[in-house]
Parts: C-alpha cells; sequence; structure tokens
C-alpha cells in the first residue's frame, strides 16, 4: 500500500501533567515520545489526541483519516464517553487498525473488542521483564532476533482474561517468576488488534529501541486494508430464485 501510514497515538495525558516523576521521562506525553519513534522510523504519520480534548480529540473527522489508532489509558478508563468508544469500535469493525498498550487492558474500548475482563495479576516493583518472541516468522517479530529485555518494569502476568488470541508473539517472563501472553494478534471484523504489555508510565519504556520496534511493526501489520462498513443489509438475488414457500 503506498503512501504513510496515518497513525492517530491517544493518550489520557493524566500522569504527564501531574506526576513530577512521569512528566521528567515523557515532559510532552508518553504519546508524542512514540509519535518521535515512529517519525525516525519512517513511513508514518502521527497525530496526537489525548482525553480532555473535545470528543477526546477522536471526532468522526479524525477517526476517518485514522489507519492505525494506538491506546493508552490507566487511571481514567471511566472518563471516555461511551459514544467515542462505539465510534472507535465501529471504525476497527470497518477496518482501521488498533494497537492497545500496557493498562489500556482495562480499557473501555479493549474490553468491548475482546467482550472479555481483559483482568490480569500486576505488581510494581521496577522488576526485569524478558520479553521472548515466540513467532519469529511474524511481521510484528522483525527485527527483534531472538528476545529483547527491559530492565525496570511493572509486572503483568498470567492469567489474563482475554480471549484465545489469533497469535502469540511475545511471552514475558518476570524477574519475579511470573509470565504473560504479552504481545498478541486479534482481528475484529476487518481490522486488526495487537495488545502490547510494555509501557508503564514510571519507565522509560517508550524511549526504549526495541519498544519502538515492536510498536512500528505493529502498526505496519494493522494498518487498514479495506474500509468496509460493518451493518446486515438485505439484499436482492442477484439471480433467479425459484419461490420457495
Amino acid at each position: 500500500m503506498a503512501g504513510n501510514i496515518r497513525v492517530t497515538l491517544w493518550n489520557e495525558f493524566k500522569h504527564e501533567r501531574s506526576e513530577e516523576p512521569v512528566k521528567k521521562i515523557y515532559p510532552d506525553g508518553m504519546h508524542a515520545a512514540i509519535g518521535r519513534g515512529l517519525t525516525a522510523a519512517g513511513g508514518f504519520d502521527c497525530r496526537l489526541a489525548s482525553l480532555d480534548e473535545p470528543e477526546h480529540g477522536l471526532t468522526e473527522a479524525v477517526l476517518a483519516e485514522t489507519e492505525v489508532l494506538t491506546w493508552w489509558g490507566h487511571v481514567a478508563h471511566g472518563a471516555v464517553d461511551d459514544a467515542v468508544v462505539q465510534r472507535v469500535r465501529a471504525r476497527v469493525l470497518e477496518g482501521m487498525g488498533l494497537i492497545v498498550l500496557h493498562s489500556g487492558h482495562h480499557s473501555k474500548i479493549f474490553k468491548a473488542l475482546m467482550g472479555t475482563t481483559c483482568s490480569l495479576r500486576w505488581r510494581d516493583v521496577g522488576e526485569k521483564e524478558r520479553f521472548w518472541v515466540v513467532e519469529p516468522g511474524h511481521p510484528i517479530a522483525e527485527g527483534l532476533g531472538e528476545s529483547f529485555t527491559l530492565p525496570h518494569e511493572e509486572m503483568y502476568g498470567e492469567p489474563f482474561g482475554i480471549p484465545t488470541p489469533d497469535k502469540v508473539v511475545l511471552i514475558s517472563w518476570f524477574q519475579g517468576g511470573d509470565v504473560l501472553r504479552s504481545g498478541c494478534c486479534f482481528e475484529r471484523g476487518h481490522g486488526r488488534i495487537f495488545y502490547f504489555s510494555a509501557g508503564h508510565e514510571l519507565y522509560p519504556t517508550y524511549h526504549d529501541p526495541a519498544v519502538l520496534r515492536v510498536i512500528a511493526n505493529a502498526a505496519c501489520w494493522a494498518r487498514q486494508r479495506v474500509r468496509l462498513p460493518d451493518h446486515c443489509p438485505q439484499v436482492k438475488a442477484m439471480e433467479p430464485v425459484p419461490p420457495g414457500r
């Protein structure tokens, strides 16, 4: 497909403005850091959007121009307007890609598309996390090698209350002994969804080259391929049909 991939990077943008340690790591937001990484990789046109904008920055016009949407949420899942959630869901079903990051596993949009609790085990003690590439031939795994490591991350662990993924690309091992299906692919309607667990706000995860490579690869994989409205029309027969009743 020709042209740059049009990515909208959505973030609550709450921690970075209210918590000094987070502000030092991400002075203009985690979504901005990801956007810089994608821009440096090349092939992406990035737009930023956040919770406090009108319609959370996700108007009909913005979503119509978006081929891939990334989503980071945590403390304000409940503040996301249900009408916006349904608008995003409709766009995914008709073909827009969605990348859900870290605590976005409990977002309204991810739970709406998964149909499950999406709950998991967690602790935050800053332990080491190793991501193992378990589908090395998958496009999202390109350039990652056998594994990569983050020196400090929040632990997310199994059981993870999601439907069985279409593909698990990454599995994480944590220093405390837990494991997680940390890079999972799904298809809903005509859209592709990737859940990627990395990205606790207190660590510089979105400055890490391997993490940014995963997100860039996922955006290429999830890029909108078609746009077909998801509806249930009554249609006329294309050929004559003898009366059956």
